[in-house]
């Protein structure tokens, strides 16, 4: 059907990369326009990938099977996206949640991997600096690892960090207090400047 509309009917028009989230969601919902989609998935992937590869600990094989398992999700169930957040906080939370249910999957145990090692491929693509920062966050709870990529990284408000980990607005700002706390101790383990 798909194909004979493409010769005998009038082709949509293609959406503009500029076009606003709520524009392409209009699309993509009213109808199941799939460039629309695909200008969002561009939009949000490596926003996305980054935010799991910090929550797998840098495993980007299992990182980007989950941005691929988030956006299959995102499309199917776009119809409950009711627009009273930003579409990235919907996006970040429905990500969130993959990660959740795939850490209670049962794992066929691999090689014991050191909880510090930073992956080669990473270190290549950063600085010292960068790194050190890298180093410094994975000694932090996996949830303050969270809350600092959405805040910080991600630009989200402390609200809508509370809203996409299903925490409350307050352990989203302790969150951020313990974790700035604890990185200056690794960071600058004299206390000096």
């Amino acid at each position: 059907m798909r194909l004979w509309c493409r010769k005998h009917c009038r082709q949509p028009e293609t959406p503009a990369v500029s076009d606003n989230d709520a524009v392409l969601l209009r699309r993509v919902i009213e109808e199941d326009d799939r460039w629309a989609f695909e200008v969002l998935v561009l939009r949000y992937q490596s926003s996305v990938r980054s935010l799991l590869r910090r929550l797998t600990r840098h495993d980007l094989a299992r990182a980007d099977d989950l941005a691929q398992e988030t956006f299959l999700k995102v499309y199917r169930s776009l119809h409950q996206f009711k627009g009273d957040a930003r579409f990235s906080t919907w996006l970040y939370r429905v990500t969130y949640n993959v990660f959740l249910s795939d850490q209670r999957r049962p794992r066929i145990p691999e090689e014991d991997i050191d909880a510090e090692e930073i992956p080669e491929a990473y270190e290549e693509n950063t600085g010292d600096l960068t790194l050190d920062l890298a180093k410094a966050l994975l000694q932090l709870t996996v949830r303050q690892q969270v809350v600092f990529e959405l805040h910080y990284r991600k630009g989200c408000s402390h609200e809508e960090v509370a809203d996409i980990l299903d925490i409350p607005l307050g352990t989203v700002k302790t969150d951020i207090l313990r974790g700035r706390e604890a990185l200056k101790l690794i960071l600058n383990p004299n206390g000096g400047y």
